[in-house]
């Protein structure tokens, strides 16, 4: 069973899945090239989906590609992103402009129920005041005056659709939806009107995620997502990892400073997703040395007897990473197994390949075989 920091209930709850978990992750944005704070959101995705799976459950996953009057020159750079750092593909990545239908058919309805209304200019606004729990998820009430859209009746209303010359059609004439709109109408088209998990960066919380839960639930009736999971943000030498005080930190930066890809993964799990992670150059150095230090180990266990799986700490390892994705934990068991004499080299071996199941670090690489596992031991205990 996992135990998870649901962000709603504002403290570490079970998660009681069935065998089908359906998790929404929100796509990066379209106009830019995704920075190591992004990447850290979709990593803790992937991790969670990895930890679900080797407990058998089948997940179903969406990501939408926010494409919406933006060009779409970055998404095969973030799939490359996302292939290097073993994040897995999503069985569903819509992308906004082509479910047109889908986004402007969510936001009519919005209207007929009267949770949103139209303008003489063409915008369509959606009303808070008509959606009692907004402000629940993040602890945040209306914007502030500075920020609020001065076309809206009240402070905390959004736009769900801008008139202007976009490509799209809609009742209210041409334009663009909003920019929370279409993530809810997306995940009601491909998931339905039940999400198990929604997982993201604690940065979307407040306005995206506040904004998409009042748009599904106002338009279904009920709550639509079952548990909300946020990581925390990331910095990168004490500043953000954006570029809004200098150059943006990428992926391709750290592979350009001769570091493995899987480091950067690496340095995410040696630090707690709830926890903000400031990190630096120094830290990936080290993370790199870490797991290119246990590639090797593998190789070299892989050359002796096999020997059965160290199963007490694999399960010590299970246990941290069931107790709220507890992976510096984890990695820290690690360690000692790495150190651990009384153990022959096989029963480390079996161990490593095992718990890399659910890590994702490629930990095999260097012996040229995929993991493989003991029969009858092919899930968490």
């Amino acid at each position: 069973m996992l135990r998870i920091h649901d962000t709603r209930a504002g403290q570490v709850v079970p998660l009681r899945l069935g065998r089908l978990v359906r998790i929404h992750v929100c796509g990066p944005a379209a106009d830019r090239r995704a920075h190591v704070g992004d990447l850290r959101a979709y990593v803790l995705a992937d991790l969670v989906r990895r930890v679900l799976e080797r407990g058998r459950a089948r997940v179903l996953a969406c990501r939408p590609i926010m494409d919406v009057g933006a060009a779409r020159a970055h998404e095969d750079a973030f799939r490359a992103d996302a292939t290097a750092l073993n994040i897995r593909p999503p069985e569903h990545a819509p992308q906004a402009s082509e479910n047109a239908g889908s986004v402007v058919e969510l936001i009519a309805k919005l209207v007929e129920r009267g949770h949103a209304y139209a303008l003489p200019d063409g915008s369509v606004f959606f009303d808070a005041r008509t959606f009692p729990a907004y402000g629940e998820l993040s602890g945040d009430g209306p914007a502030e005056p500075g920020d609020a859209d001065p076309r809206g009746r009240f402070p905390a209303d959004w736009a769900l659709w801008e008139p202007g010359d976009g490509p799209w059609d809609s009742p209210w004439g041409r334009g663009l939806p909003g920019r929370h709109v279409a993530c809810s109408a997306l995940s009601l088209r491909f998931l339905g009107p039940a999400v198990d998990l929604h997982l993201g960066g604690i940065d979307r919380c407040f306005p995206h995620d506040e904004a998409e839960r009042a748009q599904s639930e106002a338009a279904t009736g009920h709550e639509v997502v079952r548990h909300w999971v946020h990581g925390e943000r990331l910095l990168f030498d004490g500043r953000e990892p954006d570029g809004s005080a200098g150059g943006a930190v990428l992926l391709p930066d750290v592979t350009a400073a001769g570091l493995d890809p899987l480091a950067l993964r690496t340095a995410f799990l040696e630090h707690h997703y709830r926890r903000r992670l400031d990190l630096t150059w120094d830290l990936l150095r080290a993370a790199d040395r870490t797991l290119r230090r246990w590639r090797s180990r593998v190789a070299a266990w892989a050359e002796s007897p096999s020997a059965p799986m160290a199963s007490g700490y694999v399960e010590r390892v299970e246990a941290a990473l069931g107790d709220d994705l507890d992976t510096p934990a984890a990695l820290r068991v690690l360690g000692e197994l790495e150190r651990d004499e009384s153990l022959p080299p096989g029963a480390k071996l079996e161990a490593f390949l095992h718990v890399d199941q659910v890590l994702g670090l490629d930990l095999s690489i260097d012996i040229g075989r995929a993991p493989t596992l003991p029969a009858g031991d092919q899930t968490w205990a």
